[in-house]
């Protein structure tokens, strides 16, 4: 008996297509696949151009035979099996272009990103430092006491007590004119149309 020897390689394609469905033997799968390994392969190296990609195609290709085979009414399994191998290359290197097409999209936003952040980066240095100039100008406008106590507070970061030690004023004038200097700044940043400025000073050079 045929069933029990195994004598498949003597059984046409379409005797084995029909023994499979009725046995679920997967060795008859093994000799459609041998049969038809070289032409699966072929037929992949045309679409992938590529024999790696053409080989990892007949394998996959005959990982899904166990299942088509069940589910399909297949007359010429030559025919079936080249349509079959044709229809994977193409999903294969549709999703191949799919896939590099999302890539440079990736690339191309992030890219833009980097771009528009390092732009906002630059902007946001220029609004600062234009900040700065228009209050260090304001700063000059401010008398010498003043000047120098404002500098030292706000720019150097100096205690009430070491700008008393510097420029030998008391404390309670060092206080006086750093507090006199802020008020006289408000006004000069006000008069320029720019007040905003004044709300972002401690910000800036504390």
């Amino acid at each position: 008996m045929i069933l029990f020897l195994k004598h498949y390689a003597q059984i046409s394609d379409n005797e084995l297509v029909s023994l499979y469905k009725e046995t679920l033997d997967k060795e008859i799968v093994g000799e459609l696949f041998k049969r038809y390994t070289r032409f699966i392969f072929l037929v992949s190296l045309k679409y992938f151009k590529n024999e790696t990609e053409a080989e990892d195609a007949v394998m996959q290709i005959f990982e899904k035979l166990f299942d088509d085979l069940l589910n399909h009414n297949i007359e010429n399994v030559k025919s079936w099996l080249y349509t079959v191998t044709r229809n994977h290359c193409l999903m294969a290197l549709r999703k191949k272009q799919s896939d590099l097409k999302r890539n440079q999209e990736y690339k191309k936003d992030a890219e833009n990103f980097m771009e528009n952040d390092y732009e906002l980066h630059l902007k946001e240095n220029e609004i600062k430092e234009l900040k700065e100039e228009y209050v260090q100008s304001a700063v000059n406008q401010l008398n010498n006491e003043q000047q120098t106590c404002v500098r030292l507070f706000y720019f150097e970061g100096k205690s009430y007590a070491e700008i008393a030690q510097i420029t030998s004023f008391s404390e309670k004038k060092v206080k006086s004119y750093i507090q006199n200097g802020k008020r006289n700044l408000k006004n000069i940043l006000t008069k320029q149309g720019i007040n905003i400025l004044f709300l972002t000073f401690i910000q800036l050079f504390s």
